[in-house]
């Protein structure tokens, strides 16, 4: 019958496409796919697993495809395991405060059902229409709310994994306490599905808090954006839900790029926090208020205004979650995931931003991030009319961001992943110890090497 054959036979012939052409989001990188096939439960994931590595067939898992590293694309033969199809969301329970999702079911959407029973899945994305629960566990994402909840690493108590094998681990337990043995669950989130296919996820939900206070602020310099962060912590620690971070220049681009964005001051600014309260005090406005008041007075601000409705508010949080759309939209980029101290983060933003323009003068810097957690984009725009020369130049580039991280004690990749982009860098970050024992976790989980090869290791992983 043939693999493909085999693998009709457990998803049903409409739901296998021989020879396909897949490209990531961001069109870096195009693949033909062996086959891709849209399994519709757990068990036909496990038979298509099965089936693959019968064949000594490579697969990769597919999400929402809205990775930025190529994670989730073939790097050619491969058989694309798309997992839109399982989009049940199996319980949402009120007193556990836990929701278990399959794998397709798109982020914003368990927020959604979340939110029905007065509780949060606290992890938000500008992605989160199309990122599924999958993907989302799968690179560990962080997001916007990283700050008080953690990444989603801190979100899962369990999962549902097919493994190499075709065999299904069902380790969905709905448990804050289970000190029995490792928690192998949290060998999958991160993993990009080179150890399993995630097909569950059981997620701890929060309350909902009643009130939230967004403001925006202007700032002469990075160096003040960490001392406003430090003031709004200490007053306000247990209430701060997010504070973002945005250079002047990716303010002016997103309001010239996206329709409907507008600077919120009538004067420009080196840069600029985005801060997000929440909490059950009705004095919550108040008490935002007077900080900003306090770092009006003091000349760490130098303008800011406290959203007077929820329209206001998604306008100021349109302006840092329309940055990756905007920047694209400007021309060729190259992205740069990185985190350091948040001590550091004046020191890497002023060495990086000189490193990049000795490379390449009229490169245009567009830096914002998550400041709060220590994470930057430090993204690099092509010059209007030097694409070539852009493109020569690229890997230099995002090499010396690196360079800069590497040397305050960072990362080079805050919430992104590895993928098929920064394997290289991952050989050179974490060689030694940790590498080799990275690889022996691989081989044992996976010793034919079938899951997601080419992705977060450079080379195959040896087994013996």
């Amino acid at each position: 019958m043939g693999l493909i054959g085999e693998l009709a036979g457990v998803v049903g012939a409409a739901h296998v496409m021989a020879d396909v052409a897949c490209t990531d989001w961001r069109g870096i990188f195009t693949a033909r796919a062996r086959a891709l096939v849209r399994p519709g439960s757990t068990a036909e994931v496990a038979g298509c697993v099965a089936v693959c590595a019968a064949h000594g067939a490579a697969m990769v898992a597919l999400g929402g495809n809205t990775g930025l590293c190529g994670g989730a694309t073939p790097m050619g033969g491969e058989v694309v395991i798309a997992l839109g199809r399982l989009r049940r969301i199996r319980v949402v329970d009120e007193l556990d405060c836990v929701l278990v999702a399959e794998a397709g079911v798109a982020l914003d959407a368990a927020r959604a059902a979340a939110a029905g029973v007065g509780l949060e899945l606290p992890l938000s994305l500008a992605s989160g229409g199309s990122a599924q629960i999958g993907g989302v566990v799968s690179t560990n994402a962080g997001g916007n709310s990283t700050l008080r909840y953690g990444n989603m690493r801190e979100q899962v108590l369990g999962l549902e994994v097919v493994l190499a094998d075709g065999r299904v681990w069902n380790g969905l337990r709905r448990l804050r306490k289970d000190n029995t043995g490792y928690a192998l669950r949290q060998m999958f989130v991160g993993a990009e599905g080179t150890l399993g296919i995630v097909t569950a996820a059981c997620l701890r939900l929060v309350p909902a808090e009643a009130v939230r206070e967004v403001a925006f602020v202007a700032l002469p310099g990075v160096a003040q954006v960490i001392e406003l962060l430090g003031r709004v912590r200490r007053a306000e620690g247990p209430a701060l839900h997010a504070f973002e971070y945005l250079s002047g220049a990716a303010l002016r681009m997103v309001v010239a790029e996206m329709a409907g964005c507008r600077d919120p001051f009538g004067a420009p600014a080196p840069a600029y926090a985005l801060i997000e309260l929440a909490s059950g005090a009705a004095d919550l406005r108040a008490r935002l208020e007077g900080l900003l008041a306090s770092a009006l007075e003091d000349g760490v601000a130098s303008d800011a205004v406290v959203a007077g409705s929820q329209a206001q508010a998604a306008a100021f949080w349109r302006l840092r979650e329309g940055q990756a759309e905007a920047q694209a939209r400007a021309g060729a980029n190259v992205k740069n995931d990185v985190s350091v101290p948040i001590a550091c983060i004046p020191e890497f933003v002023a060495g990086a931003t000189a490193a990049c323009r000795a490379i390449m003068p009229d490169v245009r810097v567009v830096d914002f991030g998550h400041a709060g957690d220590g994470n930057i984009h430090f993204n690099l725009v092509e010059p209007v009319g030097q694409a070539a020369a852009f493109a020569a130049c690229s890997e230099a580039l995002m090499q010396a961001v690196s360079a800069g991280a590497r040397g305050l004690g960072g990362s080079f990749s805050a919430e992104h992943g590895v993928g098929q982009l920064k394997v290289g860098q991952l050989e050179d970050w974490r060689g030694g110890v940790e590498l080799e024992m990275m690889r022996r976790v691989k081989g044992a989980l996976d010793p034919a090497g079938l899951m997601n090869p080419g992705k977060v290791f450079l080379h195959k992983v040896s087994t013996t």
